[in-house]
């Protein structure tokens, strides 16, 4: 804790929250699809904390059941990028050239695309749903773990415990998952921390352009699609699915630099 201990501690806090909304909202919140025709579009009050939408739903309801789908979405985007890019980045740091070079050219490729172009791209392909959205934000980001996964097994493969191994008769296979894994885990694992405010700025931006998750599943960044054509009359349609956003991606960053500056 001696290293960046108020933002640690501050981004620990608000994503255990988060995730204690996500994982179970109901303990928040009501049902997110009640709707009472007669309460549309009414002003934030004691009774609707967030105010109601243009059906008459709870937009707090909403934004808390929102949380679960998408935190959820980007947490097992992350996950699937950690796995498969980390996987890939470990495995051509380790065995090198002809496999190391093919992999390279493939995240290249990738790289070479801005995120959201390549995630306009990969949603308008793959289509709609949770699932095809998770598949997208997770090739976005593969690369970036493979990147990062190479440089450290580059460097883990060089260690002495390395040729220590090989010199005790251990297969090649044997040290990669046994030993160089184990010490690069740790960074791929940092890394879905640092990445995840990026990713779901991401998930929100799809989600704002049509090609997230389709209604009337709560997500934020749907919400803030719904809300465009009332930003004047009901304009807390829009704030609070922001400031839903907003705070996540603070928390995951301060947590994220907290982490990076102790590991450093």
């Amino acid at each position: 804790m001696r290293r960046a201990p108020l933002g640690l501690a501050i981004g620990l806090a608000l994503c255990t929250l988060f995730l204690a909304i996500g994982v179970a909202p109901g303990l928040f919140a009501g049902p997110s699809d009640a709707v009472a025709v007669t309460r549309r579009l009414e002003a934030p009050s004691a009774e609707f904390w967030f105010g109601t939408d243009e059906t008459g739903r709870d937009v707090y309801a909403r934004v808390v059941h929102g949380a679960g789908t998408t935190l959820g979405i980007v947490g097992v985007a992350m996950g699937l990028a950690g796995l498969l890019g980390g996987g890939m980045g470990v495995l051509a740091g380790f065995a090198g050239r002809f496999t190391d070079l093919a992999l390279s050219r493939m995240a290249d490729a990738l790289l070479a695309f801005p995120p959201i172009i390549l995630g306009v791209i990969l949603a308008s392909t793959l289509g709609s749903g949770p699932g095809n959205l998770v598949l997208a934000l997770a090739i976005i980001y593969l690369p970036v773990f493979y990147r990062v996964a190479r440089a450290a097994a580059l460097v883990e493969s060089g260690r002495a415990y390395v040729e220590a191994a090989r010199a005790l008769g251990h297969g090649e296979a044997t040290i990669l998952l046994r030993h160089v894994l184990r010490n690069v885990a740790p960074a791929i694992a940092l890394q879905c921390v640092i990445l995840f405010p990026l990713a779901l700025q991401i998930q929100a931006a799809l989600g704002f352009l049509g090609l997230g998750v389709p209604p009337p599943t709560p997500d934020w960044g749907a919400s803030l699609q719904e809300s465009r054509n009332y930003l004047t009359a009901a304009p807390w349609l829009a704030v609070f699915p922001g400031l839903a956003l907003l705070l996540a991606a603070i928390a995951a960053s301060l947590l994220g630099r907290a982490l990076q500056a102790r590991a450093a």
